[in-house]
């Protein structure tokens, strides 16, 4: 079971329950509380629905090392809010308001929370989350291709998935990547990295090159060309 739960808090419901909709995608075994709106069902934010929505995932994941809740916000009075639940908390140290983007940060940091991540580290991809996403753009906006090493073990694959390497089957192919000791590259990009692979915009029936280093660098090919190669 996941040791890390979050906290979707925007100014409006729908939006918050939209963003756990697609996080749950990437990480099924995660558990998420949306707290948008007011509690009259309106644009804004609410003490009480934030509030709530922490203690229940307190309450899920439990006090455990590594255990705790990461919590995103969409824009900043919504941010003030969380910092006024934040100062009530019983239990502030299993507790992290992340400043991040909150589609990128909630499906970044749910990736690394669905493989057992701890707070930290599930907290980290949520704050690292659009780093990758503007150097990738940025190399590509001057049509050169990611850096990639010459050694190690390649093959290509052939993107089985109707929707190609987006959302859910990019979720899958970076949870299965973070398994191996290798370092692995799809077209160049990290494996690992949903965002990433979700960046590339690899569609059906496209080859990807893949290309592995590190201890269990065939093996990691191996199943990642058996992902690939059939869709899920």
């Amino acid at each position: 079971m996941a040791r890390v739960a979050f906290v979707i808090a925007s100014h409006s419901d729908l939006l918050a329950r939209g963003v756990v909709e697609l996080a749950q995608q990437m990480a099924p075994e995660v558990f998420f509380q949306a707290a948008g709106g007011t509690d009259e069902g309106g644009i804004g934010t609410s003490f009480d629905k934030i509030d709530a929505a922490v203690s229940a995932c307190l309450d899920k994941v439990g006090d455990g090392d590594g255990a705790g809740v990461v919590i995103l916000t969409d824009l900043g009075s919504a941010t003030m809010t969380v910092e006024s639940v934040l100062d009530f908390a019983d239990d502030p140290d299993h507790l992290k308001f992340i400043e991040a983007p909150l589609v990128e940060g909630a499906v970044a940091a749910a990736v690394r929370a669905q493989l057992g991540d701890c707070l930290n580290d599930v907290a980290d991809a949520a704050r690292n989350a659009i780093g990758p996403m503007i150097e990738l753009h940025s190399k590509q906006q001057d049509q050169q291709a990611p850096s990639a090493p010459t050694d190690g073990v390649t093959d290509t694959a052939v993107v089985a998935d109707p929707v190609g390497l987006h959302a859910r089957p990019a979720a899958l192919l970076a949870r299965l990547a973070a398994t191996f000791d290798a370092e692995i590259l799809v077209n160049g990009t990290d494996a690992a990295s949903v965002l990433e692979i979700m960046a590339l915009g690899v569609k059906q029936g496209e080859t990807v090159e893949l290309r592995a280093t590190g201890p269990q660098a065939a093996e990691s090919i191996v199943a990642l060309k058996e992902m690939i190669e059939n869709a899920s």
